[in-house]
């Protein structure tokens, strides 16, 4: 049996070139705390010698297709129970914490013990403003930053996403799955904090990231479909009636300043 498959991709018109993919901060509050989302590359490589991995074409276009988010706080947490048993954080930094304690847990929640998947693993979300969105068909996968060592290695597994930034487009968090709560979890300012990948129905493209405008078009939309979680269940079911709000443009490029 043979099976033959063509691909076909106009030169030009909204289904060619590189695919856009807009970042943005959904709010601008501590916005300098926040680096822009960055192409995963490691330049600094060997490529001296023709078979380097430095110079792998394979290796290259993996990577090029990874965008790094980087943490933005130092942090240092344990896991306890108080006297009723109630789970808590620690925040075993102290009073060299760089983050004030009236204000970490404006930052990191530990998520309410009934919803958690296993009862031996706590899960804590880092509450972060990055915000994806595209106005053509782009699906955003969230996942571990697999291509940077840890020298420490994190007691746990990060809670990787999927879904679609031109239908529904939403801030991330930093969701974590603590497998040895025992032991402590320490996050680094600038640090690679986990990865995006971005999927279209056409792989061979690049994706362009680029820096978009909160337009007033933009946030309305993002109220009609924020939130909804804590109302309704399986949320994707609302896709249809998303794509009936949304504006025909989400993706304005902001323009540099000065």
């Amino acid at each position: 049996m043979e099976i033959n498959l063509t691909f076909e991709r106009p030169e030009d018109g909204p289904s060619s070139g590189p695919v856009s993919v807009g970042w943005f901060l959904t709010s601008d509050k501590q916005a300098v705390l926040y680096d822009p989302p960055e192409r995963v590359s490691f330049r600094q490589t060997n490529r001296a010698h023709a078979k380097s991995a430095g110079r792998c074409p394979g290796v290259v276009q993996l990577e090029s297709r990874y965008f790094m988010v980087k943490c933005p706080f130092d942090l240092h947490l344990g896991f306890s129970r108080d006297a009723d048993g109630k789970a808590r954080l620690v925040n075993r930094a102290g009073n060299t914490s760089t983050i004030r304690a009236n204000k970490l847990a404006d930052a990191v929640v530990l998520v309410n013990e009934a919803e958690w998947r296993f009862p031996d693993r706590p899960t804590l979300q880092l509450v972060l403003p990055y915000c994806f969105i595209a106005d053509e068909m782009v699906y955003l996968t969230q996942l571990s930053p697999f291509l940077h060592y840890r020298k420490e290695p994190l007691p746990g597994t990060i809670f990787g996403g999927r879904f679609p930034i031109n239908i529904w487009p939403r801030a991330l968090m930093w969701g974590f799955e603590w497998h040895e709560p025992q032991k402590d979890i320490i996050l680094r300012r600038g640090e690679p904090l986990f990865y995006c990948q971005f999927e279209t129905n056409d792989p061979a493209r690049p994706i362009q990231l680029v820096a978009a405008e909160r337009t007033p078009e933009l946030k309305t939309y993002l109220e009609q479909i924020g939130g909804v979680v804590n109302y309704v269940n399986q949320t994707f079911g609302l896709f249809d009636a998303a794509e009936a709000l949304r504006p025909k443009r989400l993706l304005q490029r902001k323009e540099p300043k000065g």
